[in-house]
């Protein structure tokens, strides 16, 4: 048996214990590079570190902890109830509010994880106010992301397009911005429609002012949106199948009659102006968002250490260890050279419109796990010996290329589905991990098929 299918059948392995023994993944994984790495890939510690995503982990850590000071301040109660008056109390607008936010922010120039990271966590905290399903929310910032994550003037759009030029290959820079928005903007009304969209409609609006949970919505949310199957509620939980709850917000502070929502006190203040700085550095300066995010939140709780001295705590731990245990092993894949064998493999295929689609699978199950404009840099080249034979179209073939490698950026662990399950407060997270999986999976098992069909088989380009 040769390395490369010795190293994904352990991957197999992982997968079917930590689903039934509740192992933590990421500890598996871990477990797994060490054995995978030193028994068949010869890799010694620093071989199998070089896939660790220290970039992730500060990511994650960071913006986890600032957000965590922001719930503890108040200071997403008030963004919540921002949002509320923004769209004139119809919560039913917000889920594509944020799915327009993100969009917004990737097709100027945001990194697509650095536009998720910001967005994720206002807009779950909002779900969990109103009783939405957190899945919905989660799926449309990171579909949000994907819509406009190809435009000519954006990172992904300015990458894959240099690719293909690279590669002397036809290519239209609108047209493979346009696939990607609309293939996404649809999965997000599907989305919308299955997961209680039309259930928020039917709650209409909200009182504006002194919105905490305690409106007309309240009776509406044990049978509400996000009550159904996939929604992540459970009992307790603030979340669906129980009435809105407030993000808590000390007594202390102030009393406006809305519990202290509505009103700025300079803890506030001071944090909203942390927020804009971390969209400021990373949007306009390019910093790391985990680093920045990290150095907010040490200044924050320097100044206010009452209200941060829980917030370490609260840092989504198990998820910075399953991510990172995974992509560490996904790492020594690609370091033994497991996920080029498998695409030159299928690279090799006599017909055409086959390998197209096996190109496309390949993309988005890898991309599930890894860098997805990596991923697609890696198989556009391996894609171009069939398309210079002219049967498969060249602009089809790349947006194909491009719309199944990104849409999977909702599996947990990806790095935006990453950040979307850190994001999440008070929700089971165990339930909530694994409906992002479930999630994650039907869209590697059907967009790609879908997008081939639609963009490969008619011979775009």
């Amino acid at each position: 048996m040769s390395p490369e299918l010795v190293s994904i059948l352990v991957l197999v392995v992982v997968f079917v214990i930590a689903t039934t023994r509740s192992v933590n993944m990421g500890a598996l994984a871990f477990a797994a590079a060490f054995g995978v790495g030193t028994l068949v890939a010869d890799l010694d510690a620093d071989g199998i570190f070089a896939g660790f995503p220290g970039d992730l982990f500060v990511v994650l850590v960071g913006v986890t902890y600032l957000f965590a000071i922001a719930r503890a301040n108040g200071t997403t109660d008030w963004l919540v109830h921002a949002a509320v008056r923004l769209v004139r109390g119809r919560i039913a607008l917000i889920p594509w509010v944020m799915f327009a936010l993100t969009g917004v922010l990737t097709a100027i120039g945001a990194v697509s994880p650095a536009a998720v990271a910001i967005v994720a966590p206002i807009a779950l905290s909002f779900a969990t106010r109103y009783a939405i399903s957190p899945l919905l929310m989660g799926t449309m910032v990171v579909h949000g992301a994907q819509a406009g994550g190809f435009s000519p003037i954006s990172i992904y759009g300015s990458i894959v397009n240099g690719i293909v030029e690279r590669e002397d290959l036809p290519g239209s820079e609108v047209g493979l911005f346009l696939a990607s928005l609309i293939a996404n903007l649809l999965i997000a009304s599907v989305l919308f429609a299955v997961l209680g969209g039309r259930k928020l409609w039917a709650r209409g609006s909200v009182p504006i002012d002194g919105a905490t949970g305690t409106t007309e919505a309240t009776e509406a949310a044990g049978t509400g949106a996000g009550g159904g199957p996939g929604s992540g509620a459970e009992k307790g939980t603030g979340t669906a199948g129980t009435a809105p709850t407030a993000v808590a917000v000390r007594p202390d502070q102030d009393t406006d009659g809305t519990g202290g929502a509505t009103r700025l006190t300079p803890a506030r203040i001071a944090t909203l102006v942390a927020l804009v700085a971390l969209v400021v550095a990373v949007l306009g300066f390019d910093l790391d968002a985990g680093l920045t995010a990290v150095s907010l939140a040490v200044v924050l709780s320097t100044a206010w250490p009452d209200d941060s001295r829980r917030a370490v705590g609260e840092i989504a731990w198990s998820t910075v260890l399953l991510i990172c245990g995974v992509l560490t092993y996904v790492g020594v894949l690609e370091e033994m050279g497991t996920i080029t064998w498998a695409g030159e493999g299928v690279g090799g295929i006599g017909v055409p419109l086959l390998a197209a689609v096996l190109l496309c699978y390949i993309g988005a199950i890898v991309s599930a796990f890894a860098s997805s404009v990596g991923i697609m840099g890696a198989l556009i080249p391996l894609a171009v010996p069939f398309l210079a034979q002219g049967e498969i179209g060249a602009v089809g073939m790349v947006a194909a290329l491009a719309v199944s490698a990104t849409v999977v950026d909702v599996s947990p662990f990806s790095t935006n589905g990453a950040l979307v399950l850190a994001a999440a407060p008070d929700v089971d997270r165990d339930r909530f991990f694994r409906q992002l999986m479930v999630y994650g999976g039907i869209v590697v098992a059907a967009v790609p098929a879908l997008a081939w069909l639609v963009l490969v088989v008619p011979g775009f380009g």
